[in-house]
């Protein structure tokens, strides 16, 4: 029987909680959070054993085996590197850090310890980003990626999130280094990071404030942000949009043959031919293509949904479950360190051009550099 902490009983927690009792072998043995109030109600919901306000206390008295950490970012270091230094595995949510110092040195204690760590990107686990990825090793794109565009777009008239925090000065999002884009852009970026490489990749960053924040008054809070990327092989497009519709959350991505677009969202996969038809057939035969891969599409998803598969957490069951079993069978780690190490580097470069670029008259930055590695 594995047993499983949770420190950090906001939103977020209820989703992983529902995910781990789903699980056979698993059970939770404790929750956790400073304001003792949420880890009573989390306790409750999930009729845990016991509830803790400190970490120390929870691994003492509960004695997990893993640690799930849903607590804002700024607490994602020192928390799981006390876990870590108390022998327990630890699944971190996303962010996985507050900057690429502190992750390198949480994976190196991962790996001292004989430990496993992994990070919240449970976009990567859809059935769309796995389909993708099977077409891609299967050499579908006719060798390594050429150029990749990864969007990832917010929503800022969501009630539940986002008036509280334009509300809120105070808020813990905006105490991070890249306030709201800290906070979730991650997603996105990780796409990206599993194709690239970080030997001398080059950045460049445009970010601004949005005429809708700024008609309100806001000031401080990047809401649209553009990146490009280039690892001197491949070329990379980032969008981050508030604004944008419809909402995109996907990824396309090129080859030197043919091309794939996978559409979070939606849940689809469209296959690209990189040859073009003779004459009028090409405004013919591509079309009537990709509306039979559309119906393919829709009809894998509606059987899927007929066998319960097909639910909003299946990415992040899908990650959590690969987590566990890389624990109980010695697999491997569902994300590579590498690729954490990758994106939360390629965060920071974004954060440090913009912060740069804050300092003066403009509210908007255009910057380039290369990627640093930090030692």
């Amino acid at each position: 029987m594995l047993k499983v902490a949770i420190v950090g009983c906001g939103k977020i927690a209820d989703q992983h909680a529902e995910q781990i009792v789903r699980l056979p072998g698993c059970k939770i043995v404790g929750v956790c959070d400073c304001e003792e109030l949420m880890a009573k109600q989390l306790q409750e919901r999930l009729n845990a054993p016991a509830c803790f306000s400190e970490v120390q206390e929870l691994l003492d008295r509960a004695n997990p085996d893993v640690v799930h950490i849903t607590s804002p970012p700024q607490s994602h270091y020192p928390v799981g590197k006390l876990c870590l230094e108390a022998g327990r595995h630890v699944y971190i949510e996303k962010p996985f850090t507050v900057n690429s110092e502190e992750a390198e040195e949480l994976i190196s204690l991962a790996d001292r310890k004989n430990l496993r760590l992994t990070v919240g990107h449970n976009a990567q686990f859809s059935h769309a980003a796995s389909r993708m990825r099977e077409l891609i090793a299967d050499g579908y794109l006719g060798g390594p990626p050429v150029h990749l565009e990864s969007y990832y777009c917010y929503d800022l008239g969501d009630a539940s999130y986002a008036k509280a925090l334009l509300g809120d000065p105070l808020h813990w999002v905006r105490r991070l280094p890249g306030g709201l884009l800290q906070n979730t852009i991650s997603h996105g970026i990780s796409k990206i990071a599993e194709f690239l490489k970080d030997d001398n990749l080059e950045v460049v960053v445009s970010g601004f404030i949005s005429p809708l924040l700024r008609s309100i008054g806001e000031t401080s809070i990047h809401d649209e942000l553009r990146v490009i990327l280039y690892d001197g092989r491949a070329t990379a497009y980032f969008t981050f949009s508030s604004q944008m519709r419809p909402l995109l959350h996907g990824l396309r991505i090129y080859g030197p043959k043919n091309g794939l677009i996978m559409d979070e969202r939606q849940q689809t996969v469209l296959k690209l031919r990189g040859a073009s038809y003779k004459s009028y057939l090409e405004q013919f035969v591509p079309p009537w293509d990709y509306a039979k891969q559309y119906l393919g599409n829709a009809l894998g998803n509606m059987v899927k949904f007929l066998k319960a598969d097909f639910h909003a957490g299946y990415g992040l069951r899908s990650l959590i479950r690969a987590f566990y079993r890389s624990i109980t069978e010695g697999g491997p780690i569902p994300i590579p360190y590498d690729e954490i190490l990758r994106t939360s580097r390629i965060m920071d470069e974004i954060f440090m051009q913009l912060s740069s670029s804050h300092d003066g008259v403009r509210t908007g930055c255009v910057g380039s550099g290369r990627l640093r590695h930090q030692h």
